[in-house]
């Protein structure tokens, strides 16, 4: 069903009681209980700050790095200390500062800016963010134990291998970041989703803020790069651990396939830390001139192009690691070309400055600054692409400049516009002009200072990763200068940490939206965002219709308060943002903050090799998970809620209406590039056999692997069984029975192929070919174990009667991730058969 908003001039005066009720449906919890807030406003704050300190503790260590080598032969640390501090500087500012940043800015101001009441599942968000901050910090804390990383924030075996990294140092990491790139990839299914399906009526895809627009781009990035680095990270703890060798060329294994699996995750990385501040300069750039972004269609399309072609460049980093010539060359073109929708969007950019009135406000100063760094960054990274000088400058420092110029000009510098551009929405308290042209300065000056004279130690032959070198090289200034201009970088920020604190002293505020702005997030909002939620006409709504703040504000448009007493927003068409439905919304609890602490002290017990510790974190998480699904999926007190006078909408949302099924839908394409990721593990081993599969080996009969995948597919058919007809009439409470024979089913499948994969001599020790398939069917097992629980949870909520009409979104969940189950099983079965 799809309506249009009556004139608001034709809209009654709404009752105060009205805005009471909307007001107590949003109220944060009190006290000790505010940890279990779950609303974006308070999520997206705590998630911001505790990113911005890591970006703190990242420049920690980056001041002792550049101490150690300020000037030469210096003993201000030994060569272990400082290994581990270069991989933590490089792993926390990527891994806990830059990812997390985006989306955290990105959980706080695209609901407003969507003009949505919240994003579609908030306490996935606040799962995401508490699983984010306990296991970063945890994280952190290995260096005061002497057990950080020291392997490089890439870990490239066989560095990072046992046999070499023999402590406890590497799983750190591997099993840390592991489970901290689990929550970016919560974060990205709860940003795509929200975007696709609760904007404002009327906010076309056309219509949609660039910043959406790439966060949409980011997002999907996330859900196929990031499960690559959970794969690699997985096959490496597995051979540390295990002794697979997956990663070791004396069995079989391939170095190589760590650096293809990273760098397919690594490469398309930056691009997820650049595009979402190219966005960011997008939106701000026409509030600060005060007129329309030139060419906001190209840059959309350049958003996209980045995305897609951003995948083709993760070979860019091996270009010194004697692969094909052909292959290279390829890369090397992709390299050059990905410079062109950059270089579209710097256009634009400069093209609006050009044409508007500009503020020279302290955010004007640093989109400046970003505009002359990350050009500068761009012609390096163009030199890179280029065969014969990547070759001569590759680990050197030359590449170390090169990419702090696009990370830190790229991303850092427009995160601190984006400060001074939208910190009165905070509490309506802006940061000094005066200050602020100081804090500009003393981190622009000093990022120059630190960095380009990193290009000239790189050409003169300054390796990466060496804690010192020697006198007479020419390294000498180059080095001074550049620990100079990191002290002048941490005195501007220091500035801005003081100001900041100083300027967010006393009440709350109205920001009285200071720059004009033509986008949502500057209407009048509280916790439940704006008081209603605002027919958009055009693409910059505040300048094409004057009077939406007070119209808004005065409840004139959609879902002026709350119809149910708890927290709703509108669910809109993906393409044309028709309103759909009313998406009743969870509230605060608990259980996610339990949950995420489960799941860290799970991750990070485990790598102590501590068994109850891990067995009881593993437990604590799954019972906080159960019991935050178990109230989900409530059946709707009513039909219809009326949105509008004389307007009514559907309450609540199923099949693929309702943001849970697409929530899963991106969940299994998760699955399944982690499982893609795995294969390619197996087919790249198997390439380099000269005999494939191995002698001795007898592969499985087709006639077994046929039975083995009709076994899986009854198992999905039971499945489907057991919850079908809810839509018409409650299930019978008998039908949760027929989900034991279809665990049964699906169990004898994975154990009957088991058994049939390899002998019992070819255990996953042998070699690489044999461990990369035992860790496919590993795989497969532990999705197994999923199953288990989901069979479990849904015959209990069939035998609670909570399976019926407008109630079944948990039975379509279930089967959807039930047949991925069963496609990966079957894909499991075939593959050595695929890839022989």
């Amino acid at each position: 069903m799809s309506v249009d908003l009556p004139a608001p001039a034709n809209r009654l005066p709404r009752p105060d009681s009205e805005l009471h009720r909307l007001r107590a449906a949003w109220a944060p919890p009190t006290g000790w209980r505010v940890i279990g807030s779950v609303n974006n406003v308070f999520i997206g704050k705590l998630y911001i700050a505790t990113a911005f300190v890591f970006l703190l503790l990242g420049g920690v260590l980056a001041l002792l790095i550049r101490a150690q080598l300020a000037a030469p032969q210096l003993s201000l640390m030994s060569a272990p200390a400082f290994q581990q501090l270069f991989t933590m500087h490089g792993t926390v500012m990527m891994f806990l500062f830059a990812v997390p940043m985006v989306e955290a800015i990105a959980v706080y101001l695209l609901p407003n800016m969507l003009g949505a009441r919240d994003l579609p599942f908030p306490r996935l968000s606040a799962y995401s963010y508490w699983m984010y901050a306990v296991g970063g910090l945890a994280f952190y804390a290995t260096l005061f134990w002497q057990l950080a990383p020291d392997s490089g924030w890439f870990m490239y075996p066989p560095l990072s291998g046992a046999r070499y990294s023999p402590g406890l140092n590497a799983d750190f990491w591997l099993l840390g970041i592991g489970f901290i790139e689990i929550s970016a990839i919560a974060g990205a299914i709860e940003l795509i989703t929200g975007i696709l399906m609760t904007r404002a009526p009327g906010m076309t895809l056309s219509r949609m803020p660039v910043y959406a627009w790439s966060m949409l781009v980011v997002g999907l990035m996330i859900v196929l790069a990031f499960p690559a680095v959970i794969a690699g990270t997985a096959l490496l703890e597995i051979e540390r651990a295990l002794n697979w060798p997956i990663f070791d060329a004396t069995r079989g294994g391939d170095p190589l396939l760590w650096q293809h699996l990273f760098w397919f995750f690594g490469h398309p990385e930056v691009y997820i830390i650049f595009l979402p501040a190219a966005g960011l300069v997008s939106t701000m750039v026409p509030a600060l001139a005060r007129t329309s972004l030139v060419g906001r269609h190209a840059v959309v399309v350049a958003l996209c192009g980045i995305g897609v072609v951003s995948f083709l460049l993760w070979a860019h980093h091996m270009f010194t690691a004697g692969l094909g010539g052909l292959g290279m060359s390829l890369v090397s073109i992709f390299s050059v070309a990905i410079a062109v929708p950059g270089a579209l969007q710097v256009f634009a950019w400069i093209g609006t400055l050009w044409r508007g009135r500009l503020r020279w406000t302290t955010a004007t100063w640093f989109l400046i600054g970003f505009l002359v760094a990350f050009v500068l960054g761009g012609l390096t990274g163009v030199m890179l692409a280029l065969l014969p000088v990547d070759w001569q400058v590759h680990d050197t420092y030359f590449v170390v400049g090169h990419f702090h110029y696009v990370l830190i000009g790229g991303m850092v510098l427009p995160m601190f516009a984006a400060l001074y551009h939208w910190l009165p929405v905070w509490r309506g308290r802006p940061l000094s002009e005066r200050l602020g042209r100081w804090v500009f300065g003393l981190i622009f000056g000093g990022f120059n200072l630190a960095f380009f004279p990193m290009h000239i130690a790189g050409i003169l032959g300054m390796p990466r990763r060496v804690h010192t070198y020697d006198a007479g090289l020419g390294l000498e200034l180059p080095n001074l200068l550049s620990t100079v201009g990191a002290v002048v970088v941490a005195a501007g920020v220091l500035l801005f940490v003081i100001d900041l604190v100083r300027s967010q002293i006393g009440p709350e505020l109205d920001h009285g939206d200071p720059w004009d702005s033509p986008t949502l997030e500057w209407l009048p909002s509280e916790n439940y965002g704006t008081r209603s939620i605002p027919q958009v006409s055009h693409h910059e709504p505040l300048w094409d219709q004057p009077s939406l703040h007070q119209e808004v504000h005065a409840g004139a448009h959609w879902l002026p308060g709350t119809v149910t007493g708890g927290r709703e927003t509108l669910l809109t068409s993906p393409v044309s943002a028709r309103p759909l439905r009313v998406a009743v919304l969870a509230g605060d609890s608990l259980w996610p903050v339990l949950a995420a602490l489960g799941t860290a002290a799970f991750f990070l017990l485990m790598t102590v090799k501590s068994v109850a510790g891990t067995v009881t974190g593993g437990v604590v998480a799954l019972v906080a998970l159960w019991c935050w699904l178990w109230r989900t999926d409530r059946a709707p007190p009513f039909d219809d809620a009326e949105v509008a006078d004389g307007i009514l909408l559907p309450l609540g949302a199923t099949g693929w209406q309702a943001p849970s099924f697409w929530g899963v839908v991106i969940l299994i394409v998760v699955e399944a590039s982690i499982f893609a990721s795995m294969a390619f593990a197996h087919l790249h081993v198997a390439m380099a056999l000269e005999v494939c599969p191995p002698p001795g080996v007898a592969m499985a009969s087709t006639g077994s692997l046929g039975g083995q995948s009709l076994a899986y597919l009854l198992s999905l058919v039971l499945v489907c069984v057991a919850g079908w007809g809810a839509r018409r009439a409650p299930v019978a409470r008998w039908r949760a029975l027929l989900l034991l024979p279809a665990f049964g089913l699906a169990a004898i499948a994975f154990l009957w192929g088991l058994s049939t994969a390899w002998p019992a001599e070819r255990p996953p020790t042998l070699d690489a070919w044999t461990g990369t398939l035992a860790a496919l069917h590993g795989l497969q097992g532990i999705h197994l174990g999923v199953a288990a629980m989901l069979a479990a949870f849904l015959a209990a909520r069939i035998g609670h009667g909570m399976l019926r009409p407008r109630q079944h979104a948990t039975r379509e969940a279930v089967c959807l991730l039930w047949g991925w189950i069963c496609v990966q099983g079957v894909l499991v079965l075939w593959w050595p058969l695929m890839a022989a």
